[in-house]
């Protein structure tokens, strides 16, 4: 194992979806992660997210299978998982039987509305998370409807990202007392946190609740896409002055005299139509050629083909290959302790796992599968 990780123990209860990319960042970055699954779970090379664990297969009706995951908890630095309030007791795996197991143990539990509160035990999904946080309403444009930001804002971003900071934070507080905790992480509570800068602008009177008319939603003209004259689009950024200015240098409208106006938000709707008609005179190529690189805040929006072409996701490896399927590498990157490249496995027999965990394989009935 190599990474800044490495030699960390973790036990993942699989899941889907923000459980198995919080298990895949710990494991990205050198944690020793075994995934507890069920049994005849298949291996399938597309789900990039189960990369690089062992899968332990395993039956949690059956005691002896409970007894094998305390086991694994007693020599563990951490367990997640990402199942409903109540469901990790009822299978005789809560927190108070594994901390009694394991005290230094890290506990960390993921989902949608968290442990507690009067939607803690309701069905929901992403879109249902940020729908309450606020962070859903502020994203579309002018006069439509709200949205779906994909699942990066409550899975990925508010609750897998904010599981793995917090059982990362607890791990160091637990080298300094010994003492293990359960972090609860709701995705609810992590989209609202990552709304943080846009409730201090409404604060200062700088955002408001009218969507797709502030500046980072696509209100300002200089700050939006724009389709090109081949239906390909671009992204243009340019906020500072400077950045401002050389952007109307590179479009040809630094003498137009309406550009002057860049923060009049009266002046947006109309200097976003003519910007609009400035893009549509050349291809997304051709704006490349004259844009991309400098200090515009320019980039072409790239479709999913694309972006691992792109020279600079190529220059840093931003993308790699793992039995045939394109998919992300590690990240972030660090100078002297560099995650390796992702692997299917870490051990394909049951002793391979047990042993280097320092355990006895004394359960027949688990399995280990590669993934």
């Amino acid at each position: 194992m190599t990474g800044p990780l490495a030699g960390l123990k973790v036990v993942e209860m699989a899941g889907i979806g923000p459980g198995p990319f919080c298990a895949m960042l710990l494991s990205d970055l050198g944690a020793d992660v075994v995934r507890v699954a069920r049994p005849g779970t298949p291996h399938d090379p597309n789900d990039v997210l189960a990369r690089g664990r062992s899968v332990l297969q395993l039956d949690l009706r059956d005691p002896a299978s409970v007894q094998q995951v305390l086991a694994l908890v007693e020599r563990a630095d951490a367990l997640i998982e990402g199942y409903r309030p109540g469901v990790m007791e009822r299978l005789g795996l809560g927190p108070d039987v594994c901390l009694a197991r394991q005290p230094r143990l890290v506990y960390g539990r993921m989902t949608g509305w968290g442990q507690h509160g009067p939607l803690s035990h309701a069905a929901g999904h992403d879109i249902n998370y940020i729908a309450i946080s606020g962070a859903l309403h502020a994203i579309g444009r002018s006069g439509g409807a709200p949205v779906p930001p994909l699942n990066y804002v409550g899975d990925f971003g508010g609750g897998a990202m904010l599981l793995a900071v917090g059982v990362l934070s607890a791990l160091f507080e637990t080298a300094r007392s010994g003492r293990g905790q359960v972090v609860d992480a709701a995705m609810t509570d992590g989209a609202a946190l990552m709304s943080a800068m846009m409730y201090g602008f409404k604060a200062a009177g700088q955002w408001n609740n009218q969507r797709g008319e502030n500046m980072l939603d696509g209100g300002a003209f200089f700050y939006d896409t724009y389709a090109c004259a081949d239906g390909r689009f671009v992204a243009v950024g340019a906020i500072e002055p400077q950045f401002y200015a050389l952007l109307r240098e590179r479009c040809g409208i630094a003498d137009d005299p309406a550009f002057d106006a860049q923060m009049d938000r009266d002046a947006w709707p109309l200097l976003k139509l003519r910007l609009a008609e400035v893009f549509r005179t050349r291809t997304r190529d051709e704006w490349c050629q004259l844009l991309e690189g400098c200090d515009a805040c320019f980039a072409p929006v790239l479709d999913w083909d694309e972006a691992p072409l792109h020279p600079h996701n190529q220059a840093r490896q931003t993308f790699c290959e793992l039995e045939g399927v394109l998919q992300p590498a590690p990240a972030p990157r660090f100078a002297r302790t560099p995650a390796a490249a992702p692997v299917r496995s870490q051990g394909a027999t049951p002793d391979a796992v047990l042993a280097r965990w320092a355990l006895p394989h004394t359960a027949p009935r688990a399995a280990v599968a590669t993934a």
